[in-house]
This record gives C-alpha cells, structure tokens and sequence, in this order.
C-alpha cells in the first residue's frame, strides 16, 4: 500500500510559510518574523522551542523564500573545525545561511568561532535550540542574534495538522481513515508535530485493512506500547505537570511531588529542565528560611548534567523531596520585586553622598564618600547610616518571613536599626 519510504513527518514538512501550523506569533499574517523573512532583511537569530515546533522547517523555509545558499550543521557532531570549514567555503560576497540544530551543545570556544563571521555578515546564523538561550548560548553570541521563541502546538493546530496530512499526503489519501478518537494521540505527542505524525502514521500502518483505518485512544496506546505516559486527559501536559510539581513542593508535600516528577521522567521531560525549576525554586519559595537548598538545588543541577538518566532520576528524587520538607519563605523574592517596581516608579533616584565611590582627587573634594562609616570600625562591625536615596526614607523592601532562621535575621536587624525600617 505504501510505496514512499519516507517518514510522514518528512513527507508532511512545509517548505512556505503558508503551510506552516502554528506561531503565529511569529510567522502569521503579522507575525515579526515574517514580515524581516518578506522583506529579504534576515538578522541572525536563535529558535527557542520544544522539539517538534518547527524550527528546522523554518529555517529551511527561510532560506528558500529570501534564496540564500543553506548551510547545516549539529552541534552534536561538529566542531570548530567544521564551522570554520563552512564559513572558508562561502564565497566573498555571497549571502549564505548557517543553521546549526541543538547550538546549545557548543561550548564556549565553538561559538565564539561564530562571532567573527557573524559580525561581519559572512554568514547569516540561524541556531535551534531547546534550550534557554540565555543559559545555554554566550553573551557574546547572543547579543548579536534576535532571539525568536516557539511555543508549543495546542490541540488545534495538531488536529489541524493531521487532517492536512489525511488529505494533502498522497499515500494518506489512498486509505479511508476513520477518525474515531485523537485524545491520546495529541497527549501522547506532546505538542511535538513530528512525534504526532510519526505515531499517526504507525497506528494507520499497524490496523490497515483492505485500504481502511481506525483512529482510537485504544489503537494508539496500544500500539505505542505505553512508552510514553499519558499525562492527562485534557491536553496542555507539560505546563500543568510541571505546574503540580512546583506547587507540590511549594505546598511542602513530597510525596505528590515525587509522583508528578515520575510523571515527568517516564514522559521523557529533559532532566535540565526540571533541575532549573528546582533552583529557581529553591530560592522563590525557600530563600533564606534554608539557604542550603539553594546549594543543593544548584549541586543537582550540575549533577545531572553529568550523569543523566537513569541515574539521575535518583539526584532529582533527594533534592525534590529536600526542598519539599524544608520551610518556606518567599521574602527574598518578594523584596526584590518590591525595589524593582520602586525603580520603575521613582527612576535613577541620587546616591547619598557618604556611601558614592571617590577614586578621584576631585570627586573627594566635591563630596564623594564623605561621611562615610566603615563597619568594621565599630562596635559589632555595624554603624548607623543611611544607604537609600534620601527620597526613599525607610522604605523596607526586605521583610524577614516568619521561620526560625529568618526570625533570627528579624531580630539581627532590629537591633541594629531600631525603629528605622519597622522590624
């Protein structure tokens, strides 16, 4: 019955942006990114977004509507080497696009290999990663690319998906589908396109008859053979898992957040993925009331960064359920979120004069650093002055949660500042 050997996913790739479902944000009637793609004004850019969204199709996509050569390299199998061969390749003059997939696995020599080129127009980078780019991609690097971000596919645009392939795809075409049930099949793909289409294909192939098939939860789960969880019923897995997750923790309950994080290991969620959610965890919800869960959170996360899974499902479990048992306090988050809107609202207030740098002779005579009480002189390394901006008088941002350790850093501070900040 099937004659192209070529996986659907492949077969269904769009090559305009037309055929493209999904990102609209970027790619739709007045998404940015199309109008810079319309306008033949490509920047060199990073695509950030789960596997599955589009971004190798969009980069290919570009390189056909603006006609630039296409140049493509993985970060998992190439080398400086490599990217020095293909920018030496291009000729002088000529406008040449670089695709490197997964450019968060270069390390630091091998995208600085990129800047040069990059600068000076040679190439036009496009990266793709998974990966947060600001974590995974140099400073240097990134400040010369616009960073583009994919979302996930909803449920609309993978069923939209799979009725363009029923009836665009030449083989698709030739078998009566019957479309009974897609609920498993859009959770079990997990907003991915290539793994929605690769499984609808196999479920098609497997219960083939006589040019008919059947769509059905029952066929899909089956024939997948459970080897990836069915996180809900509802759609959207990934946000709401990790979503229970964090509140699991917050909540301090470790046995519901043990359980969502075996619903995220046997669902295959990137073991970086949760490692950065419980450091940025271990500092919102648990800050100072134990400051050593940030240490252990930061330990795990380079932990599985080496080892991996399995293992690594066994570093995640100790740190999940530490976090989980440990007192809350979200003080020193809501602090600086009280400065940050202070800034906002009363912009680039003066610096008293006592606590300004004088590296100059002429800056001491104007005033800089006069006054100044240096801590250590004192009884208790501590003297009483005024470090805010006088327009912010006794502002707190800093309020001490009600935990024993940061009850401590209350009673710390009221005795030094008495009754200036209300502690």
């Amino acid at each position: 019955m099937f004659q192209d050997n070529s996986p659907l996913a492949e077969r269904m790739r769009p090559t305009t942006l037309d055929q493209l479902i999904g990102q609209e944000h970027l790619v739709g009637s007045k998404g940015i990114l199309r109008r810079s793609i319309e306008a033949g004004r490509i920047p060199s850019m990073i695509l950030w977004g789960p596997p599955g969204t589009g971004k190798t199709t969009l980069a290919n996509i570009i390189a056909n509507q603006v006609k630039m050569s296409f140049h493509t390299l993985s970060a998992i199998s190439s080398g400086v080497k490599d990217v020095r061969e293909v920018i030496n390749n291009i000729r002088s003059g000529s406008k040449a696009i670089l695709f490197i997939d997964e450019i968060h696995r270069f390390n630091k020599s091998q995208q600085d290999a990129l800047l040069g080129a990059v600068e000076k127009g040679t190439i036009t980078l496009i990266g793709a990663t998974t990966e947060n780019p600001s974590f995974e991609v140099n400073a240097a690097l990134l400040s010369r690319c616009q960073v583009y971000t994919l979302n996930h596919l909803d449920k609309q645009h993978l069923r939209s998906i799979v009725d363009q392939a029923m009836t665009t795809d030449v083989e698709m075409k030739k078998l009566s589908i019957d479309v009974k049930e897609t609920e498993a099949l859009f959770n079990l793909s997990g907003g991915d396109a290539r793994k929605l289409l690769n499984l609808f294909e196999l479920v098609v192939k497997s219960f083939e008859k006589n040019g008919k098939s059947e769509l059905n939860d029952e066929r899909v789960i089956d024939v997948a053979q459970r080897k990836t969880v069915l996180y809900d019923k509802k759609g959207e897995m990934h946000y709401d898992i990790i979503s229970a997750f964090i509140k699991s923790i917050r909540g301090s309950d470790p046995n519901a957040a043990v359980y969502y994080l075996a619903r995220m290991i046997e669902g295959g969620e990137d073991v970086k993925f949760i490692a950065r959610r419980l450091l940025i965890l271990a500092s919102e919800d648990i800050g100072n009331a134990n400051p050593t869960a940030l240490v252990l959170a930061n330990t795990t996360f380079q932990s599985v960064n080496v080892i991996g899974y399995p293992e690594s499902r066994i570093i995640l479990s100790q740190c999940v359920t530490y976090l989980a048992c440990s007192p809350k306090s979200n003080a020193s988050y809501m602090a600086i979120n009280r400065a940050q809107q202070e800034v906002l609202k009363s912009g680039d207030l003066p610096v008293p004069m006592p606590v300004r740098n004088a590296p100059t002779k002429l800056m001491k005579d104007q005033g800089y650093g006069k006054g100044y009480k240096y801590a250590h002189d004192f009884p208790g390394n501590f003297a009483y002055m005024d470090f805010l901006p006088e327009e912010l008088g006794d502002t707190q941002f800093y309020n001490p949660g009600k935990n024993p350790r940061e009850e401590e850093m209350r009673k710390f501070l009221r005795n030094r500042w008495k009754e200036k900040y209300g502690y």
